[in-house]
């Protein structure tokens, strides 16, 4: 079969979580069928394997994009694997498999900052019912999701009648920090600062554990994010404002743990990037999170900083053994095997459609 990748999701630059997916998921793709990369700007294949075939598409954030079969129809391609859910499908003559990652803005409505106003606005819209999700779902012959903590909300709102396929987020291999290196008094947070993220809890919580704690954030911060959570912790947080990679692993492998206090969350790459690296894990007590990190990680009540300070002090009296089982549970979460998952999907897909 000759099969599209819908790669037009992969930021130019440093990935998010969707992107990430897409690049993950076509580095790993069994090679027993011919694909082709679908983008919208050639700067986005820097990001993806260079010896695959490629073809330029209108972005998904073109007004035409419910219409962008029009021309994936000229490439003759047997199917299409999209790892969003909003690619158009109308007049489609291929096979379309989509991805629903979560429901998480069902229930968190503020969108990203960084999109635009109209599509800020439209987003809302679309997250006001169910229906618009389920015409859009059943617009395809096939689903991808990344949990299984997701697919079963989908069968819940019974979002759509296509058959659902758990592809699991992974990480990116990275060498495990020696057991016997050194282990600061540190904790790191890798994410938003949206109010569901609930970052003022963790902060909260540093003085609770001794003046000699600090909380490491990753990512880029605002100023008015920065000075709220300086006002909990003062002078105990530190802000790498949009570290490396580099800067990320290696702030990661000194840590006691890595933590997150989110109400609720999609999935938790960074709990997957941590313990790879053998740095275990505290964080709330939702059910993604328990998927992800099963019986190694230490759970809390994320409205509790009392209940984060416990918790990192539970990992602190097992670290040893805390650190050995993260590593073997993040190796549950491989690029290989999602890439297998979904190419079954669209293998399944195509043989619907022609029955």
């Amino acid at each position: 079969m000759r099969i599209g990748i819908d790669c037009r999701y992969v930021r130019i630059g440093r990935h998010d979580g969707i992107s990430r997916f897409t690049a993950g998921v076509v580095a790993h793709l069994p090679d027993r069928h011919d694909v082709v990369l679908l983008v919208h700007d050639e700067r986005q294949l820097a990001s993806l394997p260079a010896h695959l075939p490629w073809e330029l598409v209108p972005a998904p954030t073109e007004p035409g994009e419910p219409f962008v079969a029009r021309h994936v129809n000229r490439l003759g391609l047997d199917a299409v694997f999209s790892p969003m859910q909003t690619m158009g499908s109308r007049g489609r003559d291929y096979a379309l498999v989509l991805t629903l990652h979560d429901l998480i803005y069902y229930r968190n409505r503020t969108p990203p900052r960084e999109f635009s106003w109209p599509i800020r606005l439209g987003w809302r819209a679309f997250h006001l019912a169910w229906w618009p999700q389920r015409m859009l779902l059943n617009g395809a012959d096939g689903v991808v999701t990344v949990s299984e903590t997701t697919a079963g909300l989908i069968a819940e709102h019974r979002l759509t009648r296509r058959p659902v396929t758990v592809a699991y987020n992974a990480a990116d291999p990275a060498a495990v920090r020696p057991a016997d290196g050194p282990r600061e008094h540190l904790l790191v947070y890798m994410g938003s600062f949206m109010p569901y993220k609930n970052v003022e809890t963790l902060a909260a919580a540093l003085p609770l554990l001794g003046a000699d704690w600090t909380l490491h954030c990753m990512s880029r911060v605002s100023d008015a994010d920065r000075s709220r959570l300086d006002v909990l912790a003062p002078g105990m947080i530190v802000f790498h404002d949009g570290a490396s990679d580099q800067e990320y692993l290696a702030t990661l492998r000194s840590a006691t743990a890595l933590v997150t206090a989110s109400y609720d969350e999609g999935f938790g790459i960074p709990l997957v990037e941590s313990m790879g690296v053998g740095t275990p894990v505290a964080v709330s007590d939702v059910p993604i999170f328990r998927e992800i990190g099963g019986d190694v990680a230490e759970y809390f009540d994320p409205s509790s900083p009392s209940a984060v300070a416990a918790a990192v002090r539970r990992l602190e009296a097992r670290w040893p053994s805390a650190s050995q089982a993260s590593v073997a549970q993040a190796a549950r979460f491989r690029w290989a095997d999602s890439a297998e998952r979904v190419l079954q999907a669209v293998e399944r897909a195509v043989a619907d459609r022609a029955r």
